[in-house]
Formats: C-alpha cells, sequence, structure tokens
C-alpha cells in the first residue's frame, strides 16, 4: 500500500481536530469552513476554530445578550448584534485573559492575527449578504513595532555546523546519542541553512523528493504548490553521507519513504527539530534565540547580500508577496543604499 504524503497527513489530522473544534462553535459557523477550504489552508482553517472559540467564549461571559443561551445555539443574525466597540473591548481581554486555570497573553502580533481572523469571519457573511453589517472591519488593525530580524552570522554558521560535527560540547547524555544522530543531523541542518526552506518542508521531505542529477529538492509549499528548490556542493555532500547511513535504517510503518527519521525510525517531527535547533545553537551564541525559522533568515540574509535581489530572495523562500521580504530585510537594503556613497566621486583628488 502506497504511503500518504506528509502533507496529506497533516491535512487529514487537521480536519480531524477542526471538526472537534467545530462542536463547540455555533452551528452556522460550518458553513463559513466549508467555505473557506478551497482559498486557504487547513491550518489557517485550524487557527480560524481557535480564535473563533475564543471569540465566543469571550461574549458569552460578557455579552448579556449573548449569556442567555450556550454558545452551540447562536444563530447568524447574532453576529449584526455586535458593535466595533464589543470587538475592541474583545481585543483588549485578549492581552490577557486566563482559561483553565490558565493564564494567556497576546501581543500585538496575536492581537492583530485574531483580528484578521475575525475578519475574515464577517467578510465571509457579508460578501454572502447574510448579515449587513461589517464591525470588524471598521476596527483598526494594531500597530506592529518592527521587530529585529535574528540571524546567525556567517562565522557563527560555521560554528554551528562544527558543533553538529563533533558533538564535542554536548553533555555527556546528549553524547551518547550523538553518535547515531550526527549525519542526519548534519544533512538537516546543512539542508536548512543551504535552502533556507520552512521546517514543515523539511519534515515533510522523502526519499524520492531529492534529485543529485540537478541538485534539487521537491518541496511542499504553505498553500499546496510543490517546487523544486536547488543546492549547493555542501548540501549535496551532507546529504549523500546522511543517505548512505538511511538506507540500512528500517523504518517504521509510514514512514518508509521519509528522508529524516527520529531515533523511533519514524518521520522526525516539527518539534523535534525546532529542539535539535536550540541543542546546537546554544552551543555557539547564548545571546540569540535560534530557532529554525531563524535559520531561514540566516539563508535569506545571505543570498540577499551575495545577490542584492529581493525578488530572487522572495522567490527562493516561498514569499507569495515581495512587500513581504522587503520589510523582512529592509534593513539590508539600506546597508546597500549606504554602499553607494563611496562608489561616485564628483573630483578627483
Amino acid at each position: 500500500m502506497k504511503e500518504k504524503a506528509y502533507y496529506e497527513d497533516v491535512n487529514n489530522r487537521n480536519e480531524l481536530k477542526l471538526r472537534e473544534l467545530q462542536k463547540n462553535l455555533p452551528s452556522f459557523c460550518r458553513e463559513f469552513f466549508i467555505g473557506m477550504k478551497a482559498n486557504v489552508s487547513s491550518r489557517t482553517l485550524l487557527a480560524y476554530a481557535y480564535d473563533l472559540g475564543i471569540f465566543f467564549e469571550f461574549l458569552h461571559e460578557n455579552n448579556p445578550v449573548c449569556a442567555k443561551k450556550p454558545i452551540t445555539e447562536y444563530t447568524v443574525d447574532i453576529l449584526d448584534m455586535i458593535s466595533p466597540m464589543d470587538i475592541e473591548e474583545y481585543l483588549d481581554y485578549l492581552r490577557i485573559y486566563e482559561k483553565d486555570g490558565v493564564a494567556h497573553t497576546n501581543d500585538e502580533r496575536g492581537i492583530s492575527r485574531k483580528l484578521a481572523s475575525l475578519r475574515s469571519f464577517y467578510n465571509y457573511y457579508f460578501r454572502k449578504e447574510i448579515i449587513e453589517k461589517n464591525p470588524a472591519q471598521l476596527v483598526l488593525m494594531p500597530k506592529k513595532h518592527d521587530k529585529t530580524i535574528t540571524r546567525l552570522d556567517i562565522d557563527e554558521v560555521a560554528s554551528l555546523l562544527d558543533e553538529v560535527e563533533s558533538g564535542e560540547n554536548l553533555t555527556e547524555r546528549q553524547q551518547r546519542f550523538h553518535a547515531q544522530t550526527k549525519k542526519r543531523d548534519l544533512a538537516l541542518m546543512t539542508l536548512m541553512l543551504g535552502t533556507g526552506i520552512r521546517v514543515s518542508e523539511c519534515v515533510g521531505l522523502d526519499i524520492t523528493d531529492l534529485d543529485f542529477k540537478n541538485n534539487g529538492v521537491k518541496v511542499h509549499r504553505k498553500g499546496g504548490a510543490e517546487v523544486v528548490v536547488y543546492f549547493g556542493d555542501e548540501v549535496r555532500s551532507a546529504l549523500l553521507d546522511y543517505l548512505e547511513e538511511r538506507q540500512y535504517i528500517e523504518a517504521a510503518e509510514g514512514s518508509r519513504n521519509a528522508l529524516f527519521l527520529s531515533l523511533q525510525k519514524k518521520r522526525i517531527g516539527v518539534r523535534s527539530v525546532e529542539n535539535l535547533v536550540k541543542k546546537y545553537s546554544r552551543l555557539v551564541t547564548t545571546m540569540k534565540n535560534i530557532t529554525p525559522h531563524k535559520l531561514r533568515s540566516t539563508y535569506g540574509t545571505s543570498l540577499y547580500r551575495e545577490t542584492g535581489d529581493i525578488y530572487l530572495v522572495a522567490d527562493v523562500l516561498g514569499h507569495k508577496d515581495v512587500n513581504t521580504t522587503k520589510k523582512h530585510y529592509a534593513a539590508l537594503e539600506d546597508e546597500r543604499r549606504r554602499l553607494a556613497a563611496k562608489y561616485v566621486h564628483l573630483r578627483e583628488d
């Protein structure tokens, strides 16, 4: 029996989680999720469901009209009863609230995301002319403060890969496992640093996605597109070295095609990759919190510095909008513009 692709398994799991979450939402929400399936990923739908759950719980606890009946019995006309002020109060509530005895907080990015979910929700019913008002569209997005992009410097990248290869600064317990995972870890880290692929794309790779004739790897992007990303000789060497070992590992059922395996011989998960990146990066720098996404930023920075082509960076990283890339690498663009002053001379000395 042919194994399902990683992204298919993820979509199936997300669909099951979505169905569970919908049981606690008003029944009219089902139409929204069905209508949005063609336009957004299963992960985005799941995020909508979580966010809407928080929104309706807030209304039930704080709005006298909504408190009169269970959330699951709300009808769609309740959306027309909500004012922009109600939504602003909800956003203020999101800054810190308690659920099941646990305190939850949201910064401006978290609040913006939840307002974006609410806007998509209201927009759907408003476009269909099911509701008459669209209060979510009248509420301003919180102002986001620019964050400094954390990335590894060139010497830190070299040190990181040296640490992965040697393992000499790991704890005794970590060193016991290092012999078993060294080639895998080095191939995985080198691949992410050498291509800028997302951690979800990395763990989803199958052995058959590798093309050593053209030095390319087929990745399944967010949104469903499949693209080939190309890599250099360092990545090629690390992958081939790991594949010599991988061919002798009998993977567990359902993971036989997986490129990267855990010690349990199953496809490695996102959380495991996050942990190994943290483990090795702490040996190189304690000042920077390095995650798989920071490795992606490191690659994007290196590519932009080498080429100066922001459109190439956007394309390789899989950004749908080049403005997203420009926003992330604005500081580097300014750095390049400053160099122009050194090359133009008005008078000879």
